[in-house]
């Protein structure tokens, strides 16, 4: 299901217009108009899923097998000497627009984005907690 107002709803299925890489029944991919790097993109479901948790299984699965088609084809065409694919859940993660979707970011040596996070430290009795939470 669409929803109308949601601007990725009206992106994948092509009421406004894209620089669309990539078509099919489920998904459009389009370059991000704000990019990290050169050919940055995102593969938009045509369906609305506000964000991982809702999107079913098979379709989380058929993103990443587009996901995986389209870095390679970017990588090669593109001649990028790495690949990120980045994916939010919610605003406190960055997600600024509430439509599934997966960032796609060929990634060059010195292109100066930081797309890394800080280590933190947790102690052995930390990570058993987490993990005895997880797991129960």
């Amino acid at each position: 299901m669409k929803k109308d107002d949601c601007i990725f709803c009206k992106i994948a299925n092509g009421e406004i217009p894209s620089k669309s890489l990539y078509e099919d029944d489920n998904f459009r991919v389009i370059l991000d108009l704000g990019p990290a790097t050169k050919g940055h993109a995102l593969i938009l479901p045509k369906e609305h899923y506000a964000n991982l948790y809702e999107l079913p299984e098979n379709t989380a699965a058929e993103a990443m097998k587009l996901a995986k088609t389209m870095a390679g084809k970017m990588t090669a065409k593109l001649h990028a000497d790495g690949f990120n694919l980045v994916q939010n859940n919610g605003e406190a993660a960055g997600q600024t627009v509430m439509h599934f979707h997966l960032h796609l970011i060929p990634r060059y040596e010195n292109d100066g984005q930081h797309i890394l996070w800080k280590p933190g430290t947790a102690s052995s009795e930390e990570l058993e907690d987490i993990q005895r939470q997880i797991t129960e």
